[in-house]
Formats: C-alpha cells, sequence, structure tokens
C-alpha cells in the first residue's frame, strides 16, 4: 500500500508519499480500508517532534472512517464489509495511509445515514469534547460553561454537547468567528483578542464566575480560568494543567480534570479503548439525529493532506478538515 510517509528528522513539508508493507490483522485488531481521515493539531505536531515508540518510515493520523477488509484472531461483532471509525494508538502506524490495523476494541460501526466524512470529523476533537463535558465534568445542578476556542474542533463540539445539557455557553473566539460559534450553541461570545476575559466573565455572572470550564489553550489561561471559576467550580483541561499554587485551602475549592483521551491506547485497558468506541458512537448517532453538526470545513484529495496540515497548524480553521484517503 501506499501512504504518507514521516523520516526521523521530518517536518510537514518533509512528508513522502510512499510504498510500505500492507498491514495485516493480529489479534485483536482489524485491517480497514481508510476512506476519509480527519486532521488534527496532534497530527503535524507529532510529525514535526517524532516519537520514540515509532519505527521509521512512520505513517500517523489518529482518525480514520473505512470499510473493514480483514478481521483478526479473537475478533467478534465484526465482519469485512462493515463500515466503522476509530480514534487509533498515535504510538502505531496510522491513518494517512490507504489501509490501517486498528484495535478492534476501539473501534466503532458507523450508523446508515453518516457518511465517511461525517465520521471521521467526530473522532478525536469530538470524544474529547464529549470526555469533558458529559464524562469527566459533573454537570448536576450546574448552570454556565466556559469553553475556550469555541470555533476549533474541540470547542465546536463542546458548545453543541454543553447546550444539549441546557448550560448557558460562554466562549472565547476571534470576532469574525462570533457568528459561527453563536450558530453552535454559543450564548456568549468573547473576543479574547480585544476583551479581558476575566473581567467580562465576572460582569456577565455577578461576580459569581462560571461553573464550569474547558480549557483547550495552555496551562498558563488554566491558571488564569481559576479566576474565573465560581465556589466550588469544575475546570477541565487538554493543555496544561493549571498551577493550583495561589489557591488557599478551603477556599475556591475547584475540582480539576485531566482529558487525555489517547492514553486510553496506551493505558492497556481494554474498558478504557472500549470507551472511545462508546463515545464515537454516542457522537456519531447525534449526527444521524441531526441533532450534532459534524463541522466539515473541507474535503481535501489525499495530494492535498500536507498543504491541509499546515493550513490547520494557522490555528484559523472552523471545525474540521477531512482527507480522502480513497473515494467512498
Amino acid at each position: 500500500m501506499k501512504g504518507w510517509l514521516i523520516g526521523k528528522t521530518s517536518t510537514l513539508d518533509g512528508l513522502t508519499w510512499g510504498e510500505v508493507p500492507d498491514p495485516r490483522a493480529g489479534e485483536g485488531q482489524l485491517v480497514v480500508k481508510v476512506i476519509s481521515t480527519a486532521l488534527n493539531p496532534v497530527d503535524y505536531q507529532l510529525i514535526e517532534s517524532g516519537n520514540p515508540n515509532w519505527v521509521y518510515p512512520h505513517i500517523t493520523g489518529v482518525d480514520l472512517a473505512g470499510e473493514v477488509v480483514e478481521v483478526g484472531p479473537d475478533v467478534s461483532g465484526f465482519k469485512t464489509g462493515d463500515r466503522v471509525a476509530c480514534h487509533t494508538d498515535l504510538n502505531r502506524k496510522g491513518a494517512f495511509a490507504q489501509f490501517a490495523a486498528i484495535d478492534a476494541n476501539a473501534a466503532a460501526k458507523i450508523p446508515d445515514g453518516v457518511s465517511y466524512d461525517e465520521a471521521a470529523a467526530v473522532l478525536c476533537a469530538g470524544m474529547t469534547a464529549y470526555q469533558a463535558v458529559v464524562q469527566k465534568i459533573n454537570h448536576t445542578g450546574k448552570q454556565t460553561i466556559l469553553i475556550h476556542a469555541g470555533a476549533g474542533g474541540v470547542g465546536g463540539f463542546a458548545i453543541q454537547l454543553a447546550k444539549e445539557l441546557g448550560l448557558k455557553v460562554f466562549t472565547t473566539a476571534s470576532a469574525a468567528n462570533h457568528e459561527w460559534v453563536k450558530s453552535l450553541g454559543a450564548d456568549t461570545a468573547l473576543d479574547y483578542h480585544t476583551e479581558d476575559v476575566t473581567k467580562r466573565i465576572m460582569e456577565e455572572t455577578d461576580g459569581e464566575g462560571v461553573d464550569l470550564i474547558l480549557n483547550t489553550v495552555s496551562s498558563a489561561e488554566a491558571t488564569e480560568d481559576l479566576n474565573r471559576l465560581a465556589f466550588s467550580g469544575q475546570l477541565a483541561y487538554i493543555a496544561g494543567a493549571p498551577d493550583l499554587s495561589g489557591i488557599k485551602p478551603f477556599t475556591l475549592a475547584p475540582s480539576i480534570h485531566e482529558v487525555a483521551l489517547g492514553a486510553a491506547h496506551a493505558s492497556g485497558s481494554a474498558r478504557a479503548k472500549q470507551n472511545l468506541a462508546y463515545m464515537a458512537g454516542e457522537l456519531m448517532q447525534r449526527v444521524k439525529k441531526g441533532t450534532l453538526n459534524p463541522m466539515v470545513n473541507q474535503v481535501l484529495p489525499r495530494e492535498e493532506l500536507p498543504a491541509g496540515l499546515k493550513t490547520l497548524k494557522g490555528r484559523h480553521v472552523r471545525g474540521k478538515i477531512i482527507v480522502r484517503m480513497h473515494e467512498a
């Protein structure tokens, strides 16, 4: 088969379309003909930084949707021809290729009425948002949430899920994206370029702060979020933990949640990997029902995958970029 190959000292410009041996389905695995893959920040970050667990040349790409072409030993519930979607193990060869071997425990069947592009779009970003907003944060009795970077993949899905739960949603976004995030359900959009986000949050909440926060930006911003959090509020982060040293015991009483979606593979826990499949299934069912916008922004041919990663790295993409590795 062919795929986008990474060398030991690779860059986005250094990706090459080349041949590698076809994958085979080992114990507990499926081989999938990759139809669609979604681009994520972790993809270009790993290409540029490398991974000590890789054997080069390597193929990365953590999200795929496609058709099962081989079922490995001890796998039940799947057959050749099934349409599946999977958030894959970044330590193994991934989705930027014509075929990929995946862990059957982490694979979810794509419902009728959901396209390969839509299925790929909801994986890494959607599952991260789902894990944070639905599984990690206890939203019982809570009223407000601040979601950072609402125009991005994780933020956009988080806005939709938070509105489904009945929360009032504040989100940060550049002014050009305010109408977009409001179309997803955000009640109030804050321009982080021109506004003091902390001051505005306190004004909007009568000095109380928000009950819940999803930080997708940085450790420093997560630390500042502690000044935006209501008493006994909850802060979930994906891009670095807050510094809690400035919080005196028995004052703010915050709850802090680390969200690390891909760590499910590294955990070695079958249950953790099965939860990946569960979350993917839940999101795809919402797409089927029309209650979740998969936010497909662009669909590119496989020849334009490196260009798509460069666009994503520019951090001005609404929703998701999809690359077709095969036509459906």
